[in-house]
């Protein structure tokens, strides 16, 4: 029977202690797995040519590889208990996947921005993914362990004071809860820091659609046509075929059209009157295949350039939905649309979502999302931190989380109730998250000796571009 009362749901809280002891937090479990396999079966159906780009990318650091292997910590994270207090989680909340976005207000937000691993696992499955980010990033920059810790602490104890004010919340001021720059920086940074932050603003608010048009595109008398920037953007033609045959003869020459037809229809199905009424405004000139991210190397991702009456243009990313690794490792509810699970996701996990965000079937059967390209964003580079600036950064990660989680869940009085209000649960996290490190630079290691003996094909964006030069 559903808890209904304050206390009862407080109860609930306290009672998942009982098979799931804050403390137990610390450990990894016994990992007795091979990361090659489990990378080379999250490259089941990408587009195998593109597959050496991807492990080109992982290679650069541990910390690239981390964010290119989300498959790797939850295949780990199924292997140890968990609260069992589930909701719709992000699936792979390391510190990369938080930034600044426009509303469609047009007002700055931070959130969460990546949910092509979303599904409904348990809420900490999220924390140990970012906490163990926030320390394989530390070790990165060449910081302390006590330092690397410090950023754990501050991230977990954030996000269990604000839980526990969003806990005090009524289910309305939980929906309109939103983490403007000005609130963000009264909390998170210091007056030299929130200047640095105002810089990015200032960049971000010209990342518009128009910026965007006169850099990649140009005008060939009565319409426009992308730029091919090859390995990153480019037209799919004959000569560089990417993909088998039959998947190539559906994205090239005029196909590209009619496949695009079909799935604006399903597209067009899944977004209000209001957003189709906008849209009808747009006349589609081009589009191209995109390589983006890290982790979604290989899978298949287009970019459709639109133009209305006066020559304005907008961006729209069509981006294929794999099944979660979350949803691989956990027993989540069936998915009938893999781009569905992601929209309805990201629409309970953010405060404020894209508004052109909706979903179809495309070629072969894959299952596809559609977002904006590039809409006032703003994202963290973290060569350009130091110790300080990280520090308010954690902090503010560990809010967003909170703020997601709360809203998607309704949840925010067990979670609160579990965590309670010691730093028990931080410190556990800060063991996990040092080890699950250790584990990430051992895994990476596996993963360029592979590299290095030919196991594993990794290729640079240099050598990827050469091919289209020939």
């Amino acid at each position: 029977m559903k808890a209904s009362t304050i206390a009862e749901r407080e109860a609930l809280g306290r009672a998942a202690r009982e098979h799931s002891k804050r403390s137990s937090h610390r450990t990894v479990g016994e990992l007795k797995r091979n990361p090659i396999e489990l990378l080379k079966q999250s490259n089941e159906g990408r587009v195998e040519n593109l597959v050496p780009l991807r492990y080109g990318r992982m290679a650069v650091s541990p910390f690239t590889f981390f964010r290119g292997t989300a498959i790797l910590q939850a295949n780990d994270l199924s292997q140890i208990s968990d609260t069992g207090l589930t909701m719709p989680i992000c699936g792979d909340g390391h510190l990369m996947n938080f930034g600044g976005f426009a509303t469609p207000e047009r007002q700055l937000v931070f959130d969460l921005n990546d949910f092509d691993e979303v599904a409904v696992g348990p809420f900490e499955w999220d924390l140990k993914r970012l906490t163990a980010s926030l320390v394989v990033a530390a070790r990165h920059m060449g910081l302390s362990r006590g330092a690397a810790e410090n950023l754990v602490m501050t991230a977990v104890t954030e996000y269990r004071d604000r839980i526990a004010q969003y806990a005090q919340c009524g289910a309305l001021e939980l929906w309109y809860d939103r983490i403007t720059f000005d609130r963000m920086a009264e909390t998170a940074l210091t007056p030299e820091r929130r200047r640095t932050v105002r810089r990015g603003m200032e960049k971000a608010a010209n990342r518009t659609h128009e910026s965007s048009l006169e850099k990649m595109a140009e005008h060939n008398g009565d319409h426009w046509t992308i730029r091919d920037a090859p390995p990153v953007l480019f037209h799919v033609l004959g000569a560089n075929a990417l993909f088998t045959t039959e998947e190539t003869e559906a994205y090239k020459g005029a196909n590209w059209r009619k496949m695009l037809e079909r799935m604006w229809g399903d597209y067009l199905k899944t977004m209000s009157h209001d957003r189709r009424e906008l849209l009808s405004h747009f006349t589609v000139q081009d589009i191209v295949f995109k390589v983006a991210g890290v982790g979604s190397v290989g899978t298949r991702c287009m970019v459709v350039l639109s133009v209305d009456h006066m020559d304005k243009p907008l961006f729209l990313q069509i981006k294929e939905a794999r099944p979660s690794v979350i949803a691989q490792h956990y027993k989540s509810p069936a998915i009938k649309h893999e781009g569905e699970r992601v929209v309805q996701g990201q629409r309970m996990l953010q405060a404020a979502s894209d508004i052109f965000l909706g979903w179809a079937s495309g070629p072969m059967g894959r299952d596809f999302y559609f977002r904006q390209l590039r809409d006032m964003k703003l994202s963290a580079n973290i060569e350009l931190f130091d110790a300080d600036l990280l520090e308010g950064y954690a902090r503010l990660c560990g809010w967003i989380m909170a703020r997601a989680h709360a809203k998607a869940s309704g949840k925010a009085i067990e979670v609160s109730s579990y965590i309670g209000r010691g730093d028990q649960f931080a410190e556990a996290l800060a063991g996990y998250a040092a080890s699950y490190a250790d584990q990430v630079e051992s895994d990476y290691e596996v993963f360029m000796k592979a590299c290095r003996s030919g196991v594993l094909q990794a290729r640079t964006e240099e050598d990827m571009a050469a091919d289209f030069r020939v």
